[in-house]
């Protein structure tokens, strides 16, 4: 199986751009982070993969074993190895189901292994298969969406591709940061500072450039526009195996023309002449429940005919008697940014 683009060597040496240090084990990259001096984090995002045919309890043996064989490349101060492990679940009942098995599976296995309550990725998303023809994407959608997609066309709505080789790449770079402060301001999400996602798409214009196929990383800021007027756009990232919608924002002028839909489809058209196989939408909701604050978001990814997957998000074996205490303010974090401030922001 391919690597998660989480695990590419691209993705990991951005996130060292960024604050992250990175080490490598078993074939797998592994992130860390030292905060003050104080104390480090280690993170290994969507590894190691599980093999054919392998049960459970043999797989969380063999994360138990892998935390064993990077402990001497980690800081001594490591509170914790975190996992996101990479199993898609069809369903949040499978999914649910292993959760409440693994304390079970970590005795049988003698792992210190237990879910943690933050969860690093989005363990919610809805893939479509790019070996699909564009005609059997379209017919996949439901009728509202590939009503809007063509709305969105027919009333002058426009998407330009911008890489960081384009002629205007600094002006449609701080066009879509506008969009996205309107967001953020709008739905209270936060945001990286602008000088994230211009190294992001810097960075991919190089890699697009390599001689390796299967290295070559393309990262493109899609913007859709109306006379002139930028409304809604998407930042993608397009490898062999896999295309990601990493980040999205939209203004709040003429959300009437739909060029959320249009913008969308063009990715999705891009990323299959590109050679990817899926297209993942990356980080919904679990389930269509009307009470959910981004009920809208489930709505709209879920609308395009994809197939729902659902991971079992983050995992801590602790390496410290300090972790405790850690999870603590990790939960009182979350629960200032998504409860407090979302309202504050929301005002």
């Amino acid at each position: 199986m391919s690597k998660r683009f989480q695990q590419t060597d691209f993705w990991c040496d951005f996130k060292c751009a960024h604050g992250w240090q990175k080490a490598g084990a078993e074939g797998v990259n592994v992130l860390f982070r030292t905060f003050r001096k104080a104390f480090s984090i280690v993170y290994i995002p969507l590894a190691p993969e599980k093999n054919a045919g392998e049960n459970d309890e043999d797989y969380i043996a063999r994360v138990g074993s892998l935390t064993a064989k990077i402990k001497p490349l980690l800081p001594k101060n490591t509170l914790c190895v975190r996992y996101d492990l990479p199993l898609d679940f069809p369903t949040c009942e499978e999914r649910d189901s292993f959760v409440r098995n693994v304390p079970l599976l970590a005795k049988g296995a003698k792992v210190a292994i237990r879910k943690n309550a933050v969860d690093i990725q989005p363990p919610d998303s809805t893939f479509l298969d790019l070996t699909k023809s564009e005609d059997d994407l379209l017919a996949a959608m439901k009728n509202k969406w590939r009503y809007n997609v063509r709305y969105a066309a027919k009333h002058g709505v426009t998407v330009r591709a911008v890489t960081a080789d384009s002629p205007d790449f600094e002006k449609d770079l701080d066009s879509f940061y506008s969009l996205y402060e309107t967001t953020a301001a709008r739905d209270g999400i936060g945001l990286h500072p602008l000088i994230y996602y211009k190294d992001l798409l810097e960075r991919g214009a190089k890699s697009v450039k390599s001689d390796s196929t299967s290295d070559r990383t393309k990262i493109t800021l899609y913007i859709a526009s109306h006379e002139g007027e930028d409304l809604a756009a998407i930042i993608t990232l397009f490898n062999e195996s896999e295309a990601i919608y990493l980040y999205g924002c939209s203004g709040n002028n003429k959300r009437n023309l739909m060029p959320a839909y249009l913008v969308q489809w063009t990715a999705i058209c891009d990323a299959k002449s590109f050679g990817s196989k899926i297209y993942d939408f990356y980080g919904m909701p679990p389930s269509d429940d009307e009470n959910h604050p981004m009920h809208g978001l489930y709505l709209f990814k879920t609308g395009f005919g994809g197939a729902q997957v659902h991971r079992p998000g983050s995992f801590d074996i602790p390496t410290s008697p300090f972790y405790p205490l850690y999870t603590l303010a990790e939960k009182a974090r979350a629960f200032w940014h998504k409860k407090i401030m979302k309202k504050v922001r929301g005002r």
